[in-house]
């Protein structure tokens, strides 16, 4: 049987995190949340998660500073971005700094099933 997933989460907004934590655990993920750019950035750091999902709209340091940050760190971090303003250019701007996906908000159940999948096949 495969170990659970580690996730982390960052999104300023209380209510996302708490839906996207409930659908990560009923997949089996073990869940850490960060607020912000900043706290991600400490929280990928200290816990070394199997993914992140993040936020680009976010206090202290965007999504795309946290992304290049956490790469900075980690090479290997497979990351997820989600926005509800997602333009364009974020969406490349983070493909290119190695993101693998982005959702946009609002998302459904079954994209959250796919991200988690593809991290499970990145993993291995």
């Amino acid at each position: 049987m495969q170990k659970p997933l580690k996730i982390l989460i960052s999104d300023d907004s209380l209510l996302l995190r708490k839906k996207l934590r409930e659908e990560l655990e009923k997949l089996s993920c073990q869940v850490v949340e960060a607020k912000d750019g900043e706290e991600v950035i400490e929280l990928y750091n200290q816990f070394r998660p199997d993914g992140v999902f993040m936020d680009i709209v976010m206090p202290k340091a965007n999504g795309i500073d946290a992304l290049k940050k956490i790469k900075e760190i980690d090479q290997e971090a497979r990351v997820i971005m989600l926005s509800s303003t997602g333009t364009a250019a974020n969406l490349l701007e983070a493909l290119k700094l190695g993101a693998i996906d982005f959702i946009q908000k609002p998302y459904n159940s079954s994209q959250i099933v796919k991200a988690v999948n593809d991290m499970i096949r990145k993993e291995n």
